[in-house]
C-alpha cells in the first residue's frame, strides 16, 4: 500500500553488512552497503566498504565518509598551498616551512568561512589564492587617498570592497 501523503524528496537509505570471500582473499571479509533509493531514478546507488571495522553499517559508512573529507582536506592543502614542496635541506628548515604552509592553509579557511560572501564561499583555496591575493595591482597614491587598481577579470569591485569590509570588522575594536 502507498503511504498517505505526498512523497518524501529525500533519498530513501538502507545499510547492511555481509560477510564476502572474493577467491584472491585468503578469508571473508566484512563487506558494509549502503543504497540510496533518490525519487525520479531509475537505479539505486550502492556502495560497498570492505572493512574489518565492528559496529552498525551506519556507523561504519559515516566513519568512512568522514574520512574521505578528510583525505580531500589534505589534497585541497597540497594543490594550493603547495605544502608537499619540502625541499630545504636541513629537517628544521623543512619543519619551519611546513608550519608556515599550514598557516598559510588555516588563514585561508578562516578568510573562506568568516569573509566570503555567500555567493563564493564554496570556492577552493586554489581559486581564493588566484583572485584575491596572486593578482596584479597598480597602486595609486595621492594626497588624499591610496588607491589599488585592478583588472575587474579577477573580481568584481563590489566583491572586493564587500570582502575588505568584511575583514575590518573581524579587528578587535580599539579600547578606550
Amino acid at each position: 500500500m502507498r503511504p498517505v501523503g505526498r512523497p518524501s524528496h529525500r533519498p530513501k537509505v538502507f545499510y547492511h553488512s555481509f560477510q564476502y570471500q572474493a577467491a584472491s582473499w585468503t578469508k571473508p571479509r566484512r563487506v558494509v552497503t549502503k543504497v540510496e533509493w533518490h525519487q525520479g531514478e531509475l537505479f539505486p546507488r550502492v556502495g560497498f566498504i570492505v572493512t574489518n571495522m565492528t559496529g552498525h553499517a551506519k556507523g561504519i559508512v559515516r566513519f568512512y565518509n568522514q574520512r574521505g573529507t578528510a583525505e580531500q582536506w589534505i589534497k585541497e592543502g597540497k594543490n594550493a598551498v603547495k605544502w608537499t614542496r619540502l625541499s630545504c635541506r636541513t629537517f628544521r628548515d623543512n619543519q619551519a616551512r611546513l608550519q608556515l604552509f599550514a598557516l598559510a592553509y588555516n588563514m585561508g579557511n578562516f578568510l573562506r568561512r568568516l569573509v566570503l560572501p555567500r555567493s563564493v564561499r564554496h570556492w577552493t583555496l586554489t581559486t581564493l589564492r588566484e583572485k584575491l591575493i596572486k593578482i596584479g595591482a597598480k597602486v595609486v597614491r595621492t594626497a588624499r587617498y591610496v588607491c589599488f587598481q585592478m583588472a575587474e577579470v579577477a573580481m568584481l569591485r563590489e566583491m572586493f570592497a564587500l570582502i575588505l569590509a568584511r575583514i575590518d570588522r573581524l579587528r578587535p575594536l580599539a579600547a578606550t
